[in-house]
């Protein structure tokens, strides 16, 4: 152990939570950045491919709430050494499908289910790393998932340049993630290890039943209206970039690379505003940030402007969804992540009503649907700022934070 505390073994942990970071935004954008070429292997319409892009939240969503209960019998480092490889392969699945549509479907369907056992317990992991730092360091497990889904979009784009069939390009990606999920996994943070210091299993059941659910409530508010942003611009932003702005195959996927390294910019140095002004200042400014970057995608007439746009976006909402999981450890007394998996669930009621909202109003105008559909997720960023107070909760008895949301300076 050093003089901090840290010991080899939380080192461990927090480099395997960081290769579960890097694996789901490299599956995920790897997907994502590719949906113009998915519906056109598939002969899609636009209504079809809002209906397949809805089904991921939707699943996923059913995916964390088993989650919930998986953690409190096997932990959350088993559910995601599980989850992640199968995740993997799914990516491969989707390649594969080739225009079989029910074989799409299903394999969207088993790829939602996944990604949210996979959010859910790659981010029970990162707080429960965080609390053995005693530090904030949830931005910057975001900012390695952010960098990369860069490196999925940058293949994406490099992919539909030199032409290679969706199972080629899906193939490597599946490989690559396999790769770092299995030699990684087992470093992650057992059940004991999460749960260090805890009460007996019959009071920790009794605390999960009070893990309260109006801050978290709170909190989901503002995830779900940043989730609902990031669904309109990762799931339909290179269609944008393509149908409406006149962009290139190649030039599409760019738009999510430049969101992304955008958030990586905003999270390497999150932690630090964090501990020095509060969570609830660097929600806030990230909030307008964000506002002003989604009235320019609005705006854009071209991809030159809408680009830089979605880079705006980046750098100001980044930080809302890891903030909310540390808020949400501040209000759980189980250890667990039993919050942290609650709080989740917004995740993917953001992306259920982006994909919706989204997939509902862009067909209704063949010349400028999506930018019509992109002024709602721009007016709910006011969610945000509303609720921004609500990242500062008070602990709840018995809670152990995976860090304090505010450090703020003395003087």
């Amino acid at each position: 152990m050093t003089s901090d505390g840290v010991t080899p073994r939380d080192r461990q942990a927090r480099f395997a939570a960081y290769a579960a970071f890097g694996v789901q935004g490299l599956c995920f954008a790897t997907l994502v950045t590719q949906v113009p070429q998915i519906q056109k292997s598939h002969h899609l319409s636009d209504a079809v491919l809002s209906l397949v892009l809805l089904m991921v939240p939707l699943v996923a969503g059913v995916g964390s709430v088993l989650s919930e209960f998986l953690f409190r019998r096997v932990g959350s480092g088993l559910v995601l050494r599980v989850a992640q490889p199968l995740e993997c392969l799914m990516i491969l699945l989707v390649g594969c499908t080739g225009d079989n549509d029910l074989a799409l479907y299903v394999a969207v369907a088993l790829f939602g289910l996944l990604v949210g056992a996979v959010d859910a317990s790659m981010n029970a992991q990162a707080v429960a790393v965080e609390r053995r730092y005693g530090v904030s360091l949830i931005t910057g497990f975001y900012a390695v998932w952010s960098m990369a889904g860069i490196a999925g979009g940058l293949w994406a784009a490099l992919s539909n340049r030199l032409d290679l069939a969706l199972p080629a390009g899906f193939g490597i990606v599946t490989a690559v993630g396999l790769a770092v999920a299995l030699v990684t996994g087992r470093r992650l943070m057992t059940k004991a290890e999460e749960a260090a210091g805890q009460p007996s299993p019959q009071e920790l059941k009794a605390a999960g039943q009070r893990v309260p659910w109006r801050p978290i409530l709170l909190v989901g508010a503002a995830m779900a209206a940043f989730y609902l942003a990031d669904a309109a611009l990762s799931s339909y932003g290179a269609k944008y970039l393509d149908d409406e702005l006149g962009g290139s195959a190649a030039v599409a996927p760019l738009g999510y690379v430049f969101y992304q390294v955008a958030m990586v910019v905003s999270r390497v140095g999150a932690d630090l505003l964090v501990r020095r002004r509060g969570a609830v200042w660097v929600v806030r400014v990230g909030g307008l940030v964000g506002l002003a970057g989604m009235a320019a995608v609005v705006a854009a007439p071209n991809v030159l402007v809408a680009i830089p746009a979605f880079a705006l976006v980046g750098l100001g909402l980044s930080v809302v969804a890891p903030v909310s999981y540390t808020a949400a450890s501040r209000v759980d007394p189980t250890g667990l992540g039993v919050a942290v998996a609650r709080v989740n669930i917004f995740n993917y009621v953001g992306f259920v009503l982006g994909a919706a909202v989204v997939g509902a109003i862009a067909p209704l105008d063949d010349r400028h649907g999506l930018r019509i559909a992109f002024v709602v997720p721009t007016v709910l960023v006011l969610v945000i700022l509303a609720v921004a107070r609500s990242f500062d909760p008070a602990p709840a008895p018995g809670a152990r934070p995976g860090a304090p949301v505010a450090e703020r300076p003395t003087v």
